[in-house]
């Protein structure tokens, strides 16, 4: 993997400058050749760098990639390499590099830690034949409002409800549209997160996606089968409503409902949660966005405590972007559950030993930049 991003690091290097806008190249430079390669072949190129710094009150508590307390850190740098033409074999690859690939890295590894920092987010074979796309190999999930790319998202830190969703898939996705409102997907991946597992169980994807009019979409999905490492049925559903009431104001509502029966390994349990957003754009530079939501932990399952709470918390996210290409976000964040199990862990000036402790609520503040090319 190293070698693989050492060979791609020119690349990225090559493409950013090709790509960034009002920046002159002579006749012929690698860059300019290098673009003209890409375009002529069909090979789209795209990619991201996204950086931030955040405090918070206690450890970031079911927070999904901003889990310290204070800290500098290179959340994500991203290179997307696609050639997907509209009939025919394509393909694309998406890498990721940085402290969030050590989270998703970690999701993926049975073992439930990784240090390594770079991470083939995306890989598959894709083969289109009138309205159908038949994709194979590795790629995101369609659960949830919110993605694993910074550049897809409103708000920096992610939801609750992205805390206890899949990130990625690896298995068969077929995509049907039936014409321009419906389309149709099935098919059948190794689980949550699991790029490779020995258990001959399966989970099956199912999903709808529905645009009745320009102001309004709608996706449900469902992920059903066992569990490869607990070996217990997992039953998820999650859909997403959107609403742009106008070109400068939107509204998306998100429900996640989920069950995992019993097993050897685990005692089970069920979860259901809600997140509503509201994103506006001041004007051409500034935007606002809220985010609100409740996760219901029933039986402590999903969120690894074996307690039962409910956790609410409440983000505000203002965003400046002075150039197409870069966006400033400041952003505040509260989070509350009726039980104290939030922590935070310090070292003790008397014993110098860490010490753990719990409380119902912390909070957080956050600068981000994000530059896309």
């Amino acid at each position: 993997m190293h070698k693989l991003w050492s060979q791609t690091l020119p690349l990225l290097a090559a493409s950013a400058l090709a790509a960034t806008p009002g920046r002159a190249h002579a006749a012929g430079s690698p860059a300019e050749t290098l673009a003209q390669m890409l375009a002529a072949s069909g090979i789209t190129e795209s990619g991201y760098l996204s950086a931030s710094y955040y405090h918070s009150s206690g450890g970031n508590t079911y927070h999904e990639f901003d889990t310290g307390h204070d800290s500098f850190q290179l959340d994500q740098a991203g290179l997307t390499l696609a050639y997907q033409p509209n009939q025919g074999f394509g393909a694309l690859v998406d890498m990721i590099a940085g402290d969030d690939a050590k989270i998703v890295n970690a999701s993926e590894s049975a073992t439930g830690s990784s240090n390594n920092m770079f991470d083939l987010l995306q890989a598959f074979v894709q083969y289109v034949h009138g309205g159908l796309t038949i994709e194979a190999g590795k790629f995101t999930t369609l659960a949830g409002a919110e993605v694993i790319a910074p550049t897809g998202d409103t708000n920096f830190s992610r939801s609750l409800l992205f805390f206890a969703e899949p990130m990625t898939h690896t298995g068969v996705r077929a995509t049907y549209a039936l014409d321009r409102v419906l389309s149709l997907i099935v098919g059948v991946n190794n689980g949550w997160n699991y790029t490779n597992v020995n258990a001959g169980s399966k989970t099956g994807e199912f999903g709808i996606a529905l645009t009745p009019g320009r102001s309004l979409s709608i996706t449900a999905q469902a992920y059903i089968g066992n569990d490869p490492l607990d070996l217990a049925k997992r039953t998820f559903f999650d859909t997403v409503w959107t609403y742009n009431a106008t070109s400068a104001l939107s509204f998306v509502v998100s429900y996640d409902w989920g069950r995992q029966n019993a097993s050897r390994v685990t005692s089970g349990g069920e979860w259901a949660g809600v997140a509503g957003y509201v994103n506006y754009w001041l004007n051409k530079h500034w935007r606002v966005s809220l985010r609100g939501e409740e996760l219901d932990d029933r039986n402590g399952f999903i969120l690894g405590t074996g307690v039962p709470q409910k956790v609410k918390e409440g983000t505000v996210t203002l965003g400046y972007d002075p150039l197409p290409c870069f966006e400033l976000r400041i952003e505040g964040r509260y989070d509350t559950s009726n039980r104290a199990t939030f922590t935070y862990t310090r070292i003790s000036a008397v014993t110098g030993r860490p010490v753990t402790t719990f409380s119902d609520h912390q909070s957080e503040f956050a600068v981000q930049g994000v530059y896309k090319f």
